[in-house]
């Protein structure tokens, strides 16, 4: 019979905007990140982005070096940035609880609610209304 090893993971769910990121992170050799199965450098274009994604991991320093695999859908590339962050951020929490009071005070753990507002009958865009005139 062959053996099944078991790789203990955890699994979080990140958001932002129409957003969403899960995020499974493994304790492996050194730090990795893939996400839908590119590396990020590859799936992110510019820097700020990937700093965005990465930083609650470089924010701790906390020592074990985590495997993260992300899949990310809905929204824009920023968004799915945020979202990864958020995801990311969550699980350092389950994994080490002593991590919440640093990620919690950059910010990392609020899902940030502010998304596209609806568009209103009568109105161009969301507020925007017609020119109006008076003759």
């Amino acid at each position: 019979m062959t053996e099944i090893t078991k790789t203990k993971y955890i699994e979080t769910v990140g958001r932002r905007k129409t957003s969403v990121a899960r995020v499974r992170i493994t304790e492996s050799a050194k730090n990795s990140i893939t996400i839908n199965g590119k590396d990020i450098d590859a799936y992110f274009a510019t820097a700020e982005q990937k700093r965005d994604a990465a930083s609650p991991i470089v924010e701790t320093n906390y020592p074990a070096k985590f495997k993260v695999t992300v899949l990310v859908k809905g929204g824009g590339i920023s968004s799915q940035a945020g979202a990864v962050r958020h995801g990311i951020a969550r699980a350092l929490i389950e994994q080490d609880i002593l991590l919440r009071k640093p990620l919690k005070a950059a910010g990392y753990l609020k899902r940030d609610p502010r998304a596209k507002e609806r568009r209103k009958f009568g109105l161009k865009k969301a507020r925007k209304a017609p020119q109006w005139s008076k003759r």
